[in-house]
């Protein structure tokens, strides 16, 4: 605020009447409207009248400018100080991440009652309760994926279809919010022995199996770049599965020790299986650890885990779904989402969910 700027809103605010016919007084009780420096000065002064001097003396116009002075700079000091703490408020909210791991169930399927059509609604809804910053979506086919990019309009979406036409069959799907993030890069490979092939399967893998990734810039996170990493291991093939992880650890560690990645998927495995090991921990010292958030949020495994929800409800069974991170980040929780409507369930998965925040 200016000199001049302060003057005339004292003149606003200021109660003047004459004492003597020499001083001016300034009612501090009015001086409530102006933000934290002048509520500081109001209590310093105990609310009182302050008296400004004589008028037309020149030792009092010193006073009356020492003063005005003093006021100017703690209504400047008050209000950067009041920015600086609003910054850093909202740069530390914006470092947390919120990641949804859900597996849709494949609308081409005969599910009867719950056919794609008739839960499509509830899938979004599922969504939104939680509001996910980050979004990795396993049995999407296009219609499902152009359903979801219509429901979630704030969300930003990456996917291909992991037969040899990309533009078919399902995908990992990968969403990000707009506002949030600037995407850098994108793109696909297989879960087999030609990564780079489309269609392509290895082993005893029932079908084509992928990872879709997506580099980002987290502009709330001071910019810093991190890979969102998306994946479906396959239903059949136990050796198909320990391949695939290692895959995608070896994709982490090109990367290198300091990239900062989040991997969600359905991993059609169990927690403490082959595929598990491959993938949480640290494989070598030139490799960042992985870490399972659920497992870092409730440290103690017990009954009740499991994230196949057989459309019932059902608790029992391996917890296949997680969400994985580099010690980039900090899991601040993590949960399995057993949202329903009335019984009616989304998906036969129950979505996996987490909030993280970056280190």
């Amino acid at each position: 605020m200016s000199f001049q700027s302060f003057l005339s809103a004292v003149s606003c605010l200021a109660d003047t009447r004459r004492k003597s016919s020499s001083c001016l007084y300034l009612d501090s009780s009015k001086l409530g409207c102006f933000p934290l420096g002048m509520k500081l000065f109001s209590t310093f002064f105990s609310r009182s009248s302050i008296v400004l001097g004589p008028r037309g003396n020149h030792g009092p116009l010193q006073v009356r400018l020492i003063l005005n002075v003093c006021f100017c700079t703690l209504f400047s000091v008050s209000g950067i100080l009041c920015q600086i703490g609003a910054k850093e408020t909202k740069a530390d909210g914006a470092s947390t991440l919120r990641v949804m791991s859900f597996n849709i169930r494949l609308g081409v399927a005969k599910d009867g009652p719950n056919h794609w059509d008739l839960r499509k609604n509830l899938v979004v809804s599922t969504i939104k309760n939680f509001n996910p910053d980050l979004l990795g979506t396993q049995e999407t086919h296009p219609f499902q994926a152009d359903f979801l990019q219509k429901g979630l309009p704030g969300h930003a979406y990456y996917g291909v279809g992991r037969m040899k036409n990309p533009k078919s069959g399902e995908q990992c799907g990968l969403m990000y919010r707009k506002e949030r993030f600037e995407l850098l890069g994108s793109g696909t490979f297989w879960l087999s022995q030609t990564p780079g092939k489309p269609g392509s399967k290895s082993w005893d893998s029932s079908l084509p199996r992928i990872a879709s990734w997506a580099r980002l810039r987290d502009k709330s996170d001071r910019g810093r770049e991190f890979t969102f990493i998306n994946t479906h291991f396959d239903h059949r093939g136990r050796q198909a599965r320990l391949e695939g992880a290692k895959i995608i650890r070896r994709h982490v560690g090109e990367l290198g020790k300091n990239a900062r990645v989040i991997i969600t998927g359905d991993f059609n495995a169990g927690e403490g299986s082959g595929p598990y090991r491959a993938l949480i921990g640290s494989s070598s010292e030139d490799q960042a650890s992985i870490v399972d958030t659920y497992r870092i949020a409730h440290p103690k495994r017990v009954e009740g885990e499991g994230t196949f929800s057989a459309w019932s409800g059902k608790r029992s069974g391996n917890r296949i779904d997680w969400v994985l991170h580099t010690p980039h980040f900090l899991t601040l929780s993590a949960n399995i989402d057993r949202y329903n409507d009335s019984g009616r369930y989304p998906s036969d998965h129950y979505p996996v969910t987490a909030i993280l925040k970056a280190r």
